[in-house]
């Protein structure tokens, strides 16, 4: 599912928009390794959101316009892959479309909005590629505008992950309003920190770890104020984190704190940022911390190489979603070769990219996964499962890409099973649930390469199958089953013909 081109000397892009900060990286891969060739980053606060929960205008222009400047960067070094990920901001934004249709125009690549624990993920793997290669077991956070991710690895595996909605940019909002800095407000964001981490202390307690590591910006920058007021040579503990509140509370707005070696940027969210970092370490009982520069832009890469290179992590995790249902993998690999089969046939016509191809065969692969719930509406089962599971590698948008194909495998097909799917790819997402349902009808049948004559042909909103008339006098229920569904794909606004040779 890859294509095995290697990524060995290539230039490799990534960008992260955080809540708070965007962040590009464009880097080379040298024997697994990365070398950095330009980093941006630009303080954004994408997650400034309305009562309602909305991106606000302001946020959204704020955005596109940093894009404008990234896309320079990335027009001048044409790197041969970019991925693009979003984080919290963008998963609770009602309104992310408005950010994302526009941004991808600009930045001519499709923008993921990567559930908490997939961004946690990523963050784990960009972070492990920076410290020994030991067998301790660490405990990793990022603190990032909108939420805080947890994760428990060791070497270059995490082994639990977890993303709470707290972060600096959401915190600063609410316990700091406008800006203005008060004890009651610091405590009262602690004390919810702390309640929000009391929730994970089982498993991510002391007695768990070996070594706790701190990502992203807000616990470096933290580090920068604490070893240049000489609190400490490197690192982070609780004496120094509560000597640096009691400086923080002596300032009354955010714009007023001056602290040698705070940026301007970092002005805003570094003293909520303080009061979570208090909560986690009371919470989780950390005496001390060291940071690394590691980060989610580094970890896509990192997955990045991944796909290309070694073992694409959404294989591994499709095959391991498949063991825990019981899935029959002979017919999961069955369905899957005869998606491909179609899919080839028709790529070109109804403008299917790799992706998509590749999520038409992972969802082959896992849409018998309900069975295990019950085989009676196995396939909506199926699609709830695949929408709803932690699926490592997977975006939010291709999980519900996946969910609605599946959905659409038996009984009438709703058009409003697409609600999900931005505007623009509902016409190429109809068109792949019809291609997975005919791979599973036609799972019955002999192999398809072996049938004299069988074609399938895309031609605008028409797909036709043509066959030879004895095969289809030798297969009435393939016949009928695809005759029965011609109705839905209709309601799909496609034509699905047969056409059988004399």
């Amino acid at each position: 599912m890859t294509d095995n081109n290697g990524t060995e000397d290539q230039l490799l892009a990534a960008i992260d928009l955080g809540s708070n900060s965007f962040h590009l990286m464009i880097a080379k891969s040298e024997f697994g390794e990365l070398k950095p060739v330009h980093a941006l980053a630009e303080k954004v606060q994408l997650g400034e959101t309305d009562e309602l929960g909305m991106l606000t205008v302001p946020a959204i222009e704020r955005g596109l316009a940093c894009l404008e400047r990234f896309k320079q960067l990335i027009d001048s070094t044409s790197p041969d892959k970019i991925r693009i990920v979003g984080t919290n901001a963008l998963r609770r934004a009602k309104n992310r479309q408005a950010f994302i249709e526009p941004a991808e125009q600009i930045i001519d690549a499709p923008i993921e909005v990567i559930y908490g624990r997939e961004e946690a993920r990523l963050i784990y793997l960009g972070v492990a590629h920076t410290l020994s290669d030991d067998a301790n077991v660490r405990l990793v956070i990022d603190i990032g505008g909108g939420s805080t991710e947890f994760i428990l690895g060791e070497r270059f595996e995490p082994k639990k992950l977890e993303s709470l909605q707290m972060g600096c940019v959401s915190y600063g909002r609410l316990y700091l309003p406008d800006g203005s800095i008060s004890r009651e407000g610091f405590e009262a964001a602690y004390h919810r920190a702390r309640i929000e981490v009391s929730h994970i202390r089982r498993g991510y307690h002391r007695d768990v770890w070996q070594e706790a590591v701190g990502s992203s910006g807000t616990l470096r920058a933290i580090e920068t104020l604490i070893t240049t007021a000489g609190w400490r040579d490197a690192g982070i503990d609780r004496s120094s984190l509560e000597r640096l509140k009691q400086k923080l509370l002596t300032f009354d707005h955010v714009d007023d704190i001056n602290l040698e070696g705070l940026s301007d940027t970092r002005k805003g969210v570094v003293t909520a940022g303080l009061a979570i970092t208090l909560g986690i370490f009371d919470g989780l009982q950390i005496e001390e911390m060291r940071t690394s520069t590691g980060a989610l832009r580094e970890g896509v890469i990192y997955d990045l190489i991944g796909r290309f290179d070694h073992e694409d992590v959404r294989t591994r995790t499709v095959l391991a979603m498949q063991q825990r249902y019981n899935v029959d993998a002979t017919i999961a690999e069955l369905v899957s070769r005869r998606v491909r089969i179609l899919a080839s046939a028709t790529a070109s016509e109804w403008h299917l990219s790799n992706n998509e191809v590749d999520l038409l065969t992972w969802a082959a692969a896992l849409h018998e996964v309900g069975i295990a719930v019950s085989q009676k509406n196995y396939s909506q089962h199926s699609a709830y499962l695949v929408l709803n599971s932690d699926l490592p590698g997977f975006a939010q948008q291709d999980q519900e890409v996946m969910a609605a194909l599946i959905s659409g495998l038996k009984g009438k097909i709703r058009p409003e099973t697409l609600d999900a799917i931005p505007s623009r790819r509902r016409k190429r997402v109809a068109r792949m649930m019809i291609l997975l349902r005919l791979a599973a009808i036609l799972k019955h049948v002999e192999e398809m390469e072996s049938i004299p004559d069988l074609t399938v042909c895309a031609k605008g909103e028409t797909l036709t199958l043509t066959y030879p008339a004895d095969w289809g006098e030798a297969h009435p229920l393939t016949i009928w089953e695809i005759e029965q569904s011609q109705s839905s794909f209709e309601r799909l606004d496609i034509a699905v013909a047969l056409s059988a040779l004399p």
